[in-house]
């Protein structure tokens, strides 16, 4: 190794959403996981950092213990080092501090036992950096984290200057924090190999001052295997194997562990970071038509040559902003919220295990989301999140019993909600009139049948209407990354892309095509009753539990003519693919959820969904008219453009001469 050398810190992130599908990690094990730990053993001298998330590595202990034996012993021997990060990857920033605590001390506990190795250093997800989440790390032991080189560009440092680390504090507690190079970020592994290990060797040279600097590289270890292209690129082609050749093979960078570069280095500085997450994060959180503006304005910029130099001064939205554009995030949010003060408002010997770790669980980060990564769109890991949040109530009631009927603004959006549950159902209320259930929830099946979203206006569909099918826009050796791709998995037409101009609600009314007003009237333990009417008519409309059953009640009285017709949005976890069917008269299937059904004069119809394990039948006291279809959203992913379906839609229409009618809504665990 030369006097004029380079200590290469290179890292990489590996998680899985909490609830994602038992296939998806098993691929993701075999294209990536696997054949990337299994290169780096046969490197010992190439060393690196590693952070899995909590569940991930539990599932890879339990199905790949092979594997995790490399791992073990790559530990041992000194190769790796281990970070730290909440058990189920959260957003620490939008956490109470109390959980952030429990979350780096659960995960850093799970290291230690299950590797031997407690961190130093820890991966902020999504790199969302605010300076109060500096105590609860510190709190817990860690001495620096990572985000990435933008950060410190927005706090005025040049690019220059980012190859070491600096000091940041709050509350008294200090952190040092190293900055990810965005340029590493985006050569590896999509550059080739000889490339990125000429581009490292150039740091030497171009570094303006004399103390020892480092190349420093952090990012998600799905692209080495997982985003198109890279399996064969870093693997049957040899980059991997390439890269930590040249770089060993280099008599000017040295692999280091941060550890090492931490103990034996000096800060560079104190420094005060502004609230901010990487540069594509910053687009994804603003809504449609800022977005666009945004994105006019950097290409603008770019096109003009000036955006490199003054891009930390066209800064986007924060993280937060995710739950001011989707109310089914904020709604997420502020319901785990609650929850995690129910829980921490309880006496120590009354809080288990399984509560800390239903409530960790309601925290992971993906489903609160939606970028490229994101999961807001995809409908099982909402329902992951609403799984916990679900079983956690209901060992929090046994606990401490809640009143059956209360009401309060739990989003925050000004409109209250009224709650209504007897133990085994409960139905939430919004009361801005419309009088429909934003939530239904079933305690037995742990399920939240109003979970949906709706559809809205997003920034990328500008790209969705250029009709430019599966354009890599990349022209450099190499292979294109996922930020620069426009793939289509599926044909989407003018029509899909129409938004909604409500929340996709249970029971949601309407008369002769126009929506009705609704009025609280009045409530008990067992009932919520709300009225509409004019000089001419009026219709009571009342909810009431009964056991499992949800009873919505329609009484019409005066001069009513028409049709009255009500709107059911129903999350049924089968969505489009074989396991959900409709069924009429208990036994006549009828077809899957992703099909169109009309049907006059129906009584009854089963929803039954295998991923549910449970059937919602469906009841009308008088026949009705009943119209099915599939809710569908398009969404952005690394794969390309999509269609999810979010909901079955139910629509049921009855003539104003039936005075009376009673829809039961009764759920049953197979």
């Amino acid at each position: 190794m030369t006097s004029q050398s380079i200590s290469l810190l290179f890292g990489v992130h590996a998680h899985q959403p909490v609830g994602n599908f038992a296939e998806v990690l098993v691929d993701a094990h075999l294209r990536c996981y696997k054949p990337f730990l299994q290169v780096l053993y046969r490197y010992p001298d190439f060393k690196f950092a590693l952070h899995f998330s909590g569940w991930l590595l539990d599932f890879l202990f339990e199905h790949y213990p092979d594997d995790m034996a490399l791992l073990r012993d790559m530990v041992i021997r000194g190769q790796v080092e281990l970070f730290s990060a909440g058990e189920t990857e959260p957003v620490l920033a939008v956490i109470p501090n109390r959980d952030r605590i429990g979350q780096i001390e659960t995960f850093s506990k799970k290291l230690e036992k299950r590797l031997g190795q407690r961190p130093q250093g820890a991966w902020l997800t999504e790199r969302v950096w605010e300076s109060t989440v500096v105590p609860a790390l510190v709190d817990c032991g860690i001495r620096y984290a990572i985000v990435d080189d933008y950060h410190f560009i927005c706090a005025g440092k040049t690019k220059a200057e980012l190859n070491g680390f600096f000091t940041t504090e709050e509350d008294a507690r200090t952190l040092d924090l190293f900055p990810i190079s965005e340029m590493l970020r985006y050569k590896l592994p999509f550059s080739p190999a000889h490339e990125a290990v000429a581009y490292i060797e150039s740091l030497v040279e171009n570094s303006a001052i004399n103390k020892s600097v480092a190349a420093i590289y952090f990012d998600d270890i799905e692209k080495f295997g997982i985003w198109p292209e890279t399996y064969q690129w870093v693997y049957e082609k040899g980059w991997l194997e390439q890269f930590i050749q040249g770089v060993l093979a280099s008599s000017k960078i040295l692999p280091r562990h941060y550890r090492d570069y931490h103990a034996s280095e000096k800060t560079r500085g104190v420094i005060y970071l502004p609230t901010t997450s990487y540069i594509e994060m910053n687009e994804w959180t603003l809504p449609a038509e800022p977005a666009n503006a945004y994105a006019d304005l950097v290409y603008q910029a770019k096109s003009a040559g000036w955006y490199e130099h003054n891009k930390s001064f066209l800064r986007g939205g924060i993280w937060k902003n995710f739950f001011s554009r989707y109310p089914e995030s904020n709604w997420m949010h502020k319901r785990m919220l609650c929850l995690s003060a129910r829980f921490a408002a309880l006496p120590e010997m009354q809080r288990s295990d399984v509560m800390r770790q239903k409530l960790y669980a309601s925290q992971a980060n993906d489903a609160y989301w939606h970028g490229l990564f994101g999961g807001l769109y995809l409908p099982h890991l909402r329902r992951a999140i609403y799984n916990n949040i679900i079983e956690l109530e209901a060992l929090l009631d046994a606990c401490t019993p809640r009143p059956a009927f209360f009401i309060e603004d739990t989003d925050l959006d000004g409109v209250e909600e009224a709650y209504l549950h007897n133990g085994i159902l409960q139905t939430v209320v919004k009361l801005d009139g419309g009088a429909s259930i934003c939530e239904f929830d079933a305690y037995l099946l742990k399920h939240n049948f109003g979970d949906t979203l709706h559809r809205q206006i997003e920034h990328y569909y500008c790209g969705i209407r250029l009709d430019a099918h599966d354009i890599p826009r990349h022209s450099d050796a190499g292979i294109a990354s996922a930020h620069d791709r426009i793939n289509f998995k599926h044909h989407i037409t003018p029509s899909d892309l129409e938004v909604d101009n409500h929340a996709q609600n249970l029971f949601l009314d309407s008369l002769n095509g126009i929506s009705l007003i609704y009025q609280l009237e009045s409530h008990d333990d067992c009932h919520i009753r709300f009225q509409s009417n004019t000089d001419q008519w009026q219709i009571v409309k009342e909810f009431e539990l009964a056991g499992n059953r949800l009873l919505a009640s329609y009484s019409l009285s005066g001069n009513l003519m028409g049709y009255l017709e009500t709107e059911l949005n129903l999350a049924m976890p089968s969505c489009d693919g074989p396991g959900g069917c409709y069924i009429k008269d208990g036994t006549t299937v009828l077809g899957g959820f992703g099909q169109f059904l009309d049907l006059a004069d129906v009584t009854d119809i089963s929803l039954e969904d295998s991923a549910l394990q449970g059937t919602l039948t469906l009841d009308a006291s008088v026949p009705v008219r009943l119209c099915a279809r599939p809710h569908f959203t398009v969404s952005q992913s690394e794969g390309g453009y999509e269609k999810i379906m979010q909901a079955v839609k139910l629509k049921l229409i009855w003539p104003t001469a039936a005075r009376q009618l009673i829809i039961a809504l009764e759920v049953k665990k197979e």
